[in-house]
């Protein structure tokens, strides 16, 4: 089924040059053919923040639980119950209000000596150097890290954790994700948390690993229980995965960005005060996730034409967030711009959970960053995109310091 556009505007998500620059297409899409119908993999593609931003909230017309991502979308293959982010009304609303316990704000704020801490070890050793990897010293780091203080897993063991769940995320690249049932449980049930649980059980702990152990809830079905342990499992792949790899690349994205707009980063070291909405300005600018998947419960009609039941949809989050008609000139770069609501952690039922956290970390990280280096460039001859289709940031990213 083909969309009638007079464009020629072509986009996919594996393409490697449209990943490496997508925001020209999205500007076209946007303006040529704001309802998009990929032929080749049989998917539709929504740029418009008026369209994307209410078609994230309709959680009954395009719904998360045959996934959030198109490869598992497109496979039709079950998920496992308790998958929060691929989950909709009423288990979500159920499984989100049991996992919220552990994100509560004052859970959040009590990091925030912990993160400047963590952030304080990964640069201070850096002091005289004339290049780092920002990815490997910082971004990595402080992800993994948080994440594991707030899980309880020791500190030794959080580098070989955080690289089995980033196993799971990367892809061939310019290939779809490979997709099958036994794929969904073992990503989503990585055995790599089971010791852990077990240890936790015995040897409780102020951490989400414990609360989650303890947590008394009311299901779906309206029995009062405690979680078993696969759902336990599924519970800690969902949160490490997440907190991992979007802060990752939400400091890499600090370095990059910055680095392109020098006199940005300068207002930044004069004013820190700029910092908390710099982060925001980089979410809406470059967004960790740049599109989100739904499938199509039933048929809607999108601008005149009938999208059908069955099918697959990308909201282009990274598109949506550039809109000039809701973000005047939307691809110029501003720490000083009075944003609003950007679509980068979602909206509604699946507003992200994490977002605190990663405001959190993202403000410090770059406070932090600032104080020691507050002038840098990129070696992009050295730089490195990551090969995920999930999400989009760098995986390498040397910043060259001036002597």
């Amino acid at each position: 089924m083909a969309v009638a556009s007079a464009s020629d505007v072509y986009y996919d998500p594996y393409d490697v040059d449209i990943n490496a620059d997508p925001y020209p297409v999205y500007r076209r899409l946007r303006e040529e053919a704001p309802l998009y119908y990929n032929e080749r993999h049989d998917f539709y593609a929504l740029s418009r923040f008026e369209d994307v931003e209410p078609g994230l909230r309709d959680h009954q017309t395009y719904i998360s639980g045959r996934g959030g991502v198109l490869e598992i979308i497109k496979a039709g293959v079950e998920i496992p119950p308790g998958t929060l982010i691929f989950e909709d009304p009423p288990a979500h609303h159920v499984h989100r209000r049991l996992l919220s316990r552990a994100f509560t704000p004052r859970r959040v704020m009590e990091l925030d000596g912990k993160v400047r801490e963590l952030c304080a070890r990964c640069l201070d050793p850096l002091a005289g150097v004339d290049r780092f990897d920002v990815i490997a010293v910082l971004g990595s780091q402080v992800a993994m890290r948080t994440i594991g203080m707030l899980l309880g897993i020791p500190e030794a063991d959080q580098e070989a954790v955080r690289d089995r769940v980033d196993a799971n995320l990367r892809t061939k690249e310019g290939e779809p994700m490979q997709v099958s049932a036994d794929h969904i449980g073992e990503s989503m049930i990585n055995e790599v948390f089971a010791d852990y649980i077990d240890w936790r059980a015995e040897h409780p702990s102020d951490d989400i690993m414990t609360e989650l152990l303890r947590a008394e809830f009311e299901d779906e079905t309206a029995t009062v229980r405690r979680l078993d342990r696969e759902e336990l499992l599924l519970y800690v792949n969902v949160v490490a995965g997440a907190g991992n790899e979007t802060t990752n690349r939400l400091i890499g994205w600090a370095g990059k960005v910055l680095a392109d707009h020098p006199g940005q980063r300068r207002q930044l070291v004069e004013e820190r005060a700029l910092v908390p909405n710099a982060i925001e300005e980089l979410l809406r600018y470059e967004p960790p996730g740049p599109h989100v998947g739904r499938h199509v419960a039933r048929d809607v009609e999108v601008r005149g034409t009938r999208v059908p039941e069955g099918s697959a949809v990308l909201f282009l989050v990274g598109a949506a967030n550039r809109d000039d008609r809701r973000f005047p000139d939307g691809d110029r770069f501003d720490v000083r711009r009075r944003i609003g609501q950007h679509l980068a952690f979602g909206t509604g039922v699946h507003f992200c959970l994490g977002a605190a956290l990663a405001r959190l970390e993202g403000r410090i990280a770059l406070e932090e960053l600032l104080a020691r280096f507050p002038e840098w460039d990129v070696d992009l001859e050295d730089a490195r995109l990551a090969p995920t289709s999930t999400v989009r940031g760098w995986e390498k990213l040397p910043l060259v310091v001036p002597s």
